[in-house]
């Protein structure tokens, strides 16, 4: 059995039926719960994403929704938009949209988790699953397999999925190629650039991470989001008949793809998952290292980030794609169901094709820049992650030299990644994102109750008239010290 084979396999094991319900049931549990905060609470999420400061043990909020959103805007917004539609049709995008309102629940809890049960080490906040399974669920050994599983996944099977998806965007749009160097070894000059910047980087820290996010992830968002709604606008005629399409794919009424209804609903969870990571354990470690006064306070702006990653971003790209035709879908028993692009595999290039479609001189190359932008934040927020996770693991700070082990495996897994294929970065990149998925989700469907008690904390205060501020003993909260000699007073 080939490599490629191997990972394929395990990528069905991990990504089975019982997965895409776990995370759909939880969505849908924590809606209700919270009586569906993800819509009553929007005007405070965005009041609070641009309020609260930095400090010298964490960033401000933004900051922390910066690097929370250089997380999920990335690949999956581009290439991972287009997947889905070639493997689940138009309607996939549907199921895309359902997850991100349902996920939107998911993320304010595991983020306000995140923050209840954050700690100080070496001078700036840490946090995420791994402290909160320990402190709240009392199991230091489900714990340390996230956090194990967390810096498999970051350092190695996920940062390929960006840096293969930058080189390939790059040699479309710019026709560089590899440099043959010897006995058959090629040198990907993108990969070796992306890794040179990415080193400057991650050996800065993590506050170099939060300020390089600030900047880069509004700037590459808008113009991105700008370009897909001058081609919307152009295209303003046939929303209503896109709309119809998706809708229609998403529930097996559209005839030509009636057939898939099931792929539809796998691959539209599985990348919409991908793409905005509610549940899956990655926003809590930028929702921890927050300054804020009160948890919910990070929750809020956390569960506003899976908005703007799957109903502004992802679906500018999907109607870019489904507006120009410019996309097929493959049928599970072979061949096509739609095949507008002769020759042309599912990738960046479908998002590619739509914009130069309008914009011949600079389609390519515009989404080449994006995608550059969007997936080297996003391997920028693998590393905080993994780092945080190491971190965990070594609890007394004796073994600094796994911070560089770390940096050096990432670098290489960087690179590597742009010398293989896509189809076996997308599949070792779906078992990163699986594996996290499942430990954390169960971890936060049984660690519910601190999140919903500071939630209505949260409420109360604020209909007092007050700025929330928390304080974890009077909510009977336990194993969360940072916030047990929290005043009354806000700050």
């Amino acid at each position: 059995m080939t490599f490629e084979a191997v990972i394929n396999t395990l990528n069905s094991w991990v990504w089975s039926n019982f997965l895409i319900a776990l995370c759909l049931g939880a969505g849908i549990y924590f809606s209700i719960s919270t009586r569906f905060l993800q819509i009553r609470y929007i005007k405070e999420m965005i009041r609070l994403l641009f309020k609260g400061k930095s400090s010298q043990k964490g960033v401000s909020s933004f900051q922390a929704f910066a690097i929370a959103i250089s997380g999920r805007v990335g690949t999956g917004n581009i290439a991972g938009v287009a997947t889905a539609i070639a493997m689940g049709g138009p309607g996939a995008v549907f199921w895309m949209w359902v997850i991100a309102f349902l996920g939107a629940s998911s993320a304010f809890v595991e983020a306000t988790l995140g923050q209840i049960y954050k700690e100080v080490k070496g001078g700036e906040y840490r946090g995420g699953p791994a402290f909160y399974i320990e402190k709240g669920l009392g199991s230091k050994w489900y714990a340390a397999l996230f956090a194990f599983t967390t810096v498999l996944s970051m350092a190695i099977f996920l940062p390929g999925v960006q840096s293969n998806s930058i080189s390939a965007s790059m040699k479309s749009a710019f026709n560089i190629q590899d440099i043959p160097l010897f006995a058959g070894f090629d040198l990907n000059v993108i990969g070796l650039l992306v890794v040179l910047a990415l080193s400057l980087i991650i050996f800065g820290g993590v506050k170099r991470i939060g300020k390089v996010a600030e900047v880069v992830v509004p700037f590459m968002a808008l113009s991105y989001i700008l370009m897909a709604v001058v081609i919307i606008f152009i295209n303003i005629s046939h929303v209503p008949g896109v709309i119809s399409l998706i809708v229609k794919s998403a529930f097996g009424a559209q005839q030509a793809f009636a057939g898939i209804l099931g792929m539809a609903i796998s691959w539209g969870v599985k990348r919409g998952i991908y793409s905005n990571e509610a549940g899956q354990g990655t926003a809590p470690h930028a929702a921890a290292a927050a300054e804020v006064t009160h948890p919910v306070k990070q929750g809020l702006v956390q569960a506003f980030s899976v908005y703007v990653d799957t109903l502004f971003v992802c679906t500018a790209t999907a109607f870019m794609i489904l507006f120009t035709d410019q996309y097929n879908v493959l049928s599970p028993d072979g061949g096509f169901i739609v095949e507008n692009l002769k020759g042309v595999a599912f990738g960046p290039e479908y998002t590619q094709h739509a914009v130069a479609l309008h914009f011949p001189s600079i389609g390519k190359g515009f989404v080449a820049v994006s995608l550059l932008f969007f997936a080297f934040t996003t391997i920028m927020a693998y590393y905080y992650m993994a780092e945080t996770n190491v971190s965990y693991l070594d609890k007394n700070g004796n073994r600094k030299y796994l911070v560089t082990v770390l940096r050096l495996v990432i670098l290489a897994t960087t690179y590597y990644a742009t010398t293989i294929t896509a189809g076996a970065v997308w599949s070792l990149g779906d078992i990163g994102v699986g594996l996290m998925a499942w430990l954390n989700v169960i971890a936060i469907l049984l660690l519910r109750k601190p999140a919903f008690k500071a939630l209505k904390d949260y409420a109360d205060q604020r209909k007092a008239g007050k700025d929330p501020v928390f304080n974890s003993a009077k909510l009977g909260i336990k194993n969360a010290p940072f916030w047990e000699n929290k005043g009354t007073d806000a700050n």
